[in-house]
């Protein structure tokens, strides 16, 4: 074989190296080969390792955090009902005080308002006496007047006088009682 490696003119190959190269280039691959495999290959895989991990907790963190943020979800889920059946009740509750607050002003209204017309009632009637006692006093005057010019005589006597107008008033109404019935 040495025959064919040697080239035509009788010297080595440029193509293929020498022995020693060869030999000392795979002395050189071997011992590069181990250093790689004792001191970078664990490097390597412990880098790799240790990624793994934390993409592993990442992705487990991620998933603790994304059942977090579903149970915080659930959880303001149950506020806001419960916060809408609060308002519900409050509005319910407000509704109702309204209508008793309605109530009451009708009630204190209608109070007042009978209290007003018992008053001007009582105004009334207290007019009404006075309005007919000046009556009874004007026309207990002409009625003496009149009696004394049919008469002829004076009624000047104050004692005569008044029995002569309440005798009169009191016919007066017992003609007016029968006809009022």
């Amino acid at each position: 074989m040495n025959t064919l490696i040697l080239s035509a003119e009788g010297g080595p190959s440029p193509v293929l190296p020498h022995t020693s190269e060869i030999i000392l280039g795979l002395v050189a691959f071997l011992i590069l080969l181990f250093i790689i495999s004792k001191f970078v290959a664990p490097r390597f895989e412990a880098l790799y390792a240790e990624r793994t991990a934390k993409i592993e907790g990442g992705i487990e963190k991620a998933e603790q955090a994304q059942a977090q943020a579903q149970k915080l979800l659930e959880q303001y889920k149950e506020q806001l009902a419960e916060a809408r059946a609060e308002a519900a009740r409050i509005r319910d509750d407000a509704r109702a005080e309204g209508l008793q607050i309605i109530e009451e002003l009708r009630e204190q209204a209608q109070a007042e308002s009978a209290r007003i017309v018992a008053q001007g009632q009582h105004q009334l009637d207290a007019q009404r006496a006075q309005i007919v006692a000046e009556l009874r006093a004007d026309l207990g005057r002409t009625a003496v007047e009149l009696a004394s010019k049919v008469v002829g005589e004076s009624l000047e006597d104050e004692t005569r006088r008044r029995g002569t107008v309440d005798r009169f008033l009191n016919e007066l109404d017992a003609v007016a009682a029968p006809a009022s019935k």
